[in-house]
């Protein structure tokens, strides 16, 4: 992943997730063609689509530990991926009750995703808000996500 995919991304949700009013499903190629008009080079818009393809798919549940006292360990490539600051911040959302188990699943999937070797935890945010906003019943941890996320960004929405 180039930052552009990332930037595909987060423009893609602050103007057609977040936007309430904003039609919430255009096609995707008139989208596509938007996202041209806007400067997305075509293969990082692909990247994109590619990527919420797979936040979109609900897969078996996402294999997560099920009781009080245990501990996610992580793989040496999720390790790579999501640094000390990172995975200590996914620890504090999931003891606040922010993410369930099975969302921090998803949101390490997803970060995985991604593909990059460039990641810090503001980006870690933004994929906590996609999956949370995607995920049947966490509007309460949506909402508080979104304000944290917005709380720590100059200036409030990036484009």
């Amino acid at each position: 992943m180039k930052e552009n995919m990332f930037d595909v991304l987060m423009y893609l949700f602050e103007h057609y997730y977040m936007d309430e009013e904003t039609e919430l499903s255009p096609d995707r190629e008139s989208l596509h063609s938007e996202l041209v008009e806007a400067g997305f080079p075509s293969s990082d818009i692909k990247q994109a689509f590619e990527w919420l393809e797979g936040l979109s798919v609900q897969q078996h549940e996402l294999e997560a530990p099920q009781t009080e006292n245990s501990i996610r360990i992580y793989t040496d490539r999720e390790g790579e991926r999501l640094d000390a600051e990172s995975r200590g911040f996914l620890l504090f959302l999931e003891q606040m009750g922010i993410l369930q188990p099975e969302a921090r699943e998803r949101v390490i999937e997803r970060v995985m995703a991604l593909e990059t070797d460039d990641f810090d935890i503001g980006q870690l945010k933004w994929v906590i808000l996609m999956v949370l906003f995607n995920q049947p019943g966490a509007e309460a941890a949506y909402a508080w996500m979104e304000d944290l996320v917005f709380e720590s960004m100059p200036g409030g929405y990036l484009h």
